[in-house]
Parts: structure tokens; C-alpha cells; sequence
């Protein structure tokens, strides 16, 4: 009789599993279809925000980075949103003493300035008028700005173009009546690759920093 049972367990077990997968199949098709649908109809909407970071340098190559910047684009369904951004970075670098003497016939400074653009992804779990988490996903391209090169350590970099990753998870907090308006704050890592050179010898690094940002969206 036990037998019996454990088969007739098992044959169920077994039934039940493709009808489970095949609804969840049918939920995430089903989902996708809803959100293209309704961005066909006009169903999406404008959204736009305005960040603040402060991100400080971690490991070999240190710099630290207070930056501005705008993001305007399209919410695609409650919880996804997907723009593009322009920034300015102030970037204050660290450095070893006497970083100019084997390089004095160059313009170096310990300040720079950094033009971000980037596309962004971010993603509400959550929302309505409560508060809900958030993942804010920025990549794109930075650029060093004028002729100068921007002393690190005890080396430089120069005024080439950077890929750039800045990921942040956070609060959402509503600040208007229907929820469309609110303030983010959310802890924030950057990486920037970057040409390094030194002693008139040069590698590809990375700078990584952790911080915090502010933002408001409308």
C-alpha cells in the first residue's frame, strides 16, 4: 500500500511541475506583452530626475568625485524606468609628493573636471505613494575636461575618454499625493577605467569609489 502512495505521489509530483513552469512561462510572457501594449498606447510617461553623489576613491588609485547631473527618459511600467544623463564631476585626485619633478613639462593638477553621459536603468520594487527600494544602473562614457592632466598617486591621466559604471541601491520616498514626485537617497559605487602613466610607463587601471546620492524625480 505505501507503494502505491509514493507512486501515486510521484505521478502527481511530476504532472503538476510542467503546468507550474508553463504558468510562470505564461505570467512573464503575459507580463512583457502587458508592458509592450501599453507602451504602444501611450501608456509610458515622461519622467525626469536631477542627482547629487559624493563618491570617495578606494584601493591603489585614489580620487574622490563630487558630481551633478540629469536624467530624462521614459517610465516603461512601475517598476522599470529608462533614460539618458549628462553630468558634471569635480574631481579631487591623491597623490604622492614630488609627483611634478620627474614630470615638469607638463600641465598637472590635483583638480579636474569630468563630463559624464551615460544611459540609465533603473528599477522600482515597489512604489505607488509608500516607500520602496530601488537599483539605479548608470554606464556609459567620462571625459576629462581642458588640457591638463589629472596627477594621481604618483602618476597621471590624460584627457581620454573613460568607460564609466556607477550602480546604486537605495530608498524611494514620495513626496507628492499621487507618488509620480520623490526623493532617492541610495549608497553608490563607480568604476572608471582609465590610462595611467608614470615614470613615462602607462597601464589601463581602474578608479573605484563608494558613496552616497540624492536625487529628486518628477
Amino acid at each position: 500500500m505505501k507503494k502505491l502512495y509514493l507512486s501515486i505521489l510521484i505521478a502527481f509530483i511530476g504532472f503538476a511541475t510542467p503546468i507550474s513552469a508553463s504558468a510562470q512561462y505564461y505570467n512573464i510572457v503575459n507580463q512583457a506583452a502587458n508592458m509592450l501594449q501599453t507602451a504602444a498606447l501611450g501608456g509610458m510617461r515622461y519622467k525626469g530626475y536631477v542627482d547629487a553623489s559624493y563618491v570617495g576613491g578606494v584601493g591603489n588609485l585614489q580620487a574622490d568625485f563630487i558630481g551633478v547631473s540629469t536624467v530624462q527618459g521614459m517610465q516603461y511600467a512601475n517598476w522599470l524606468f529608462m533614460g539618458a544623463g549628462l553630468g558634471v564631476d569635480l574631481v579631487y585626485s591623491k597623490t604622492e609628493s614630488g609627483y611634478n619633478q620627474w614630470n615638469y613639462n607638463r600641465k598637472v593638477t590635483t583638480t579636474g573636471v569630468m563630463i559624464p553621459i551615460f544611459t540609465d536603468f533603473r528599477f522600482n520594487f515597489g512604489g505607488g505613494t509608500s516607500p520602496s527600494l530601488f537599483i539605479d544602473v548608470k554606464a556609459g562614457g567620462s571625459f576629462l575636461i581642458g588640457q591638463n592632466y589629472l596627477a594621481i598617486e604618483n602618476g597621471y591621466i590624460n584627457g581620454s575618454e573613460y568607460f564609466m559604471l556607477k550602480p546604486s541601491i537605495g530608498l524611494r520616498v514620495p513626496v507628492s499625493a499621487n507618488g509620480k514626485k520623490a526623493m532617492n537617497i541610495g549608497l553608490t559605487y563607480q568604476l572608471l577605467t582609465c590610462n595611467y602613466w608614470w615614470y613615462n610607463n602607462s597601464n589601463s587601471g581602474t578608479l573605484n569609489s563608494l558613496g552616497a546620492t540624492v536625487s529628486y524625480e518628477w
